[in-house]
């Protein structure tokens, strides 16, 4: 196998891996946190790449196993600390972004309702993969993702249409 560069890695990759981070943490601080961690693991686990899928494929499972285990983590100790939602940051005013910044919310909360492995899919789904490629990260068939996404679909219209309207 070639020399692997962990920065090309990284820079091909970052708005993916940033874009997973975001649906799994609080913003607007988390996100960044959550970035530099996965960061961190690719470039530790990257000795450890066998090759047997590409590489971006490997940097998802990457990711997803990271953002996973924080989410895990930060429930599990939730009790003991404060969220960073409970600050609140003054934005600036932009009133056309105010919508999209709505729906966006409404979205994550209803991605928030989703079990850990219905929010994994929809997340790579989000990144236009695939379930080809869905179903490679994930370990599960093809057939298996396109009857999960159908039913993740049917949950996130009835969790957001009521939201919308």
């Amino acid at each position: 196998m070639k020399h692997l560069n962990y920065e090309r890695i990284l820079e091909t990759n970052k708005e993916k891996i940033y874009r997973i981070c975001r649906i799994y943490a609080i913003s607007p601080i988390e996100p960044q946190d959550l970035f530099q961690e996965v960061a961190y693991q690719v470039w530790k686990s990257l000795p450890s790449f066998k090759g047997k899928s590409n590489i971006d494929t490997w940097v998802y499972r990457v990711a997803l196993n990271v953002c996973m285990r924080s989410k895990l983590n930060l429930e599990k100790n939730s009790t003991k600390t404060d969220r960073f939602e409970s600050i609140k940051f003054k934005v600036s005013e932009n009133k056309s972004n105010d919508i999209d910044d709505e729906k966006y919310q409404f979205l994550k909360e209803c991605i928030a309702t989703l079990n850990e492995s219905d929010t994994s899919i929809l997340v790579l789904f989000l990144e236009e993969l695939s379930y080809k490629q869905i179903a490679d990260i994930t370990g599960l068939t093809e057939n298996h993702i396109a009857v999960k996404m159908k039913r993740i679909r049917k949950k996130l219209f009835e969790c957001i249409n009521p939201k919308l309207n």
